[in-house]
């Protein structure tokens, strides 16, 4: 009996010693996602916390699975192709992706500025597609890349779908500055969430990138909007007049996007 009885424990606890490997071969995946150098066992031991007999273990793992390789020397590692292939299919798997597409297109068609696809996911802004002007000398933002959203224009249009609780509630304290110009208050950013409800879109001048300023807008097709649409443009090449007339743009761009979406049934 007191066998039979020990059953379920042993059990139990191989259960959640599998759960505790799942979550930090999770951990140390998106470790890796946010440094974009190579990374040692001590690198990892100091950024974790993970006991390094544990990383050991999860190393091989990772890497005999691909989503970890490691230099000639065996000693640091980074992401392996197996991460691209699992991100490359999310947005093959997108039903949205698609129609965001073709709206970057015109939009950069019609005001030769660079044109991103977003996703708010926490207090972050996703890039999911870009499409880059023909005379850009910037670097752009890559597909996969994140940026906190209280410092983008794209992070605001979408903050602004939220109430002031949900984005004091989203947001971390202290927010961290990107570029001297970034928004470091929660008051400035209700306010700047309160200009984009009011005009349609939201902008910022260099609190993202230093020469670039920026203006985005909410695609409407989920309440509360999850997905928006900005235009970059460098400062020396943008007035205020011209970025205005690009916000002006996206609101109609983004409200014709979401009714393409709705009407097939993307939801």
């Amino acid at each position: 009996m007191a066998r039979s009885a020990d059953v379920p424990n042993a059990g139990g606890a191989t259960e959640a010693a599998g759960v505790k490997s799942a979550r930090r071969a999770i951990d140390l995946v998106e470790t890796f996602a946010a440094h974009p150098s190579w990374l040692s066992l001590s690198d990892l031991h100091a950024r974790t916390g993970f006991p390094r007999s544990s990383l050991h273990g999860l190393l091989r793992t990772l890497l005999d699975a691909g989503w970890l390789e490691a230099d000639t020397s065996n000693t640091r590692y980074r992401l392996g192709v197996r991460a691209l292939i699992c991100g490359t299919a999310y947005l093959d798997r997108d039903p949205a992706i698609r129609f965001a597409t073709e709206a970057l297109e015109e939009l950069r068609e019609k005001t030769g500025f660079t044109t991103h696809y977003a996703r708010l996911v926490g207090n972050q802004v996703i890039y999911l597609e870009t499409r880059e002007s023909e005379n850009s000398t910037y670097l752009s933002s890559k597909i996969g890349r994140t940026l906190p959203a209280h410092a983008t224009a794209l992070g605001k249009a979408l903050l602004a779908e939220l109430t002031r609780e949900e984005v004091a509630e989203l947001l971390p304290d202290p927010l961290a500055a990107l570029t001297p110009n970034t928004l470091v208050s929660l008051e400035k950013i209700h306010q700047a969430c309160a200009m984009a409800r009011e005009r349609g879109y939201a902008a910022e001048i260099e609190e993202g990138t230093l020469g670039i300023r920026c203006v985005a807008a909410v695609v409407p097709y989920r309440i509360p909007g999850t997905d928006a649409i900005s235009c970059s443009m460098p400062i020396e090449q943008t007035s205020d007049a011209k970025a205005r007339k690009a916000g002006e743009l996206l609101t109609e761009v983004t409200a014709e996007l979401a009714h393409r979406l709705r009407r097939e049934g993307i939801r």
